[in-house]
């Protein structure tokens, strides 16, 4: 773990997943349903990671505090909610093996600690996720629900860290998936 680089932390706030998988795509929808509602200091950076996996080391190593959304056979209830902090991260990042991104995000984490530049702070909010087969569907209802949900917890996460999210209040908001693939454009399109 390494010091403070200065007064502010640096923050990412990260959603991984797979958009073409279902349920799979739950971090990345709750990353971006996270930038529609609320807006960050410049101290933030919220993030899409998708399935970039050992890509995603330079900005793990670049965060002193870290949020990731992500879809984890917990074996609960599907749609439940389970939020893990800290050093028992890594244990359900790696837990049941559902995709390619699960597995590279555990080796991102080893990467950056084997590096010195591991997170001071880490929380995983994590979704049971009910279908990982529907190749090209959206989110299942159930998991779908708890974008809300998953959102509150990210913003009093951040507080609890003393950091500020502020809710919109209107205007547009650029996307944070770009080529249609936001929620409004890809899960909400009729079928042909």
């Amino acid at each position: 773990m390494r010091k403070l680089s200065s007064t502010r932390p640096r923050v990412l706030v990260l959603g991984i997943g797979n958009i073409l998988w279902a349920d799979e795509g739950f971090g990345v929808r709750v990353v971006e349903a996270f930038h529609q509602s609320y807006s960050v200091s410049d101290n933030v950076t919220v993030l899409d990671g998708g399935t970039q996996g050992l890509y995603l080391v330079q900005f793990v190593m670049e965060t002193d505090y870290l949020i990731v959304f992500d879809a984890i056979d917990y074996g609960l209830s599907p749609g439940t909610l389970k939020i893990v902090e800290n050093d028992e991260v890594p244990k359900f990042t790696g837990a049941r093996k559902m995709s390619l991104h699960q597995t590279g995000f555990q080796e991102v984490l080893s990467a950056a600690d084997l590096l010195g530049h591991y997170p001071e702070k880490l929380a995983l909010i994590g979704c049971q996720p009910v279908d990982l087969e529907d190749w090209g569907g959206p989110l299942t209802e159930p998991v779908k629900a708890v974008i809300p949900e998953a959102i509150r917890t990210a913003v009093a996460i951040l507080k609890g860290w003393g950091i500020e999210a502020r809710a919109r209040s209107g205007g547009i908001v650029p996307s944070l998936l770009g080529n249609d693939l936001d929620f409004d454009n890809y899960e909400q399109r009729q079928p042909h």
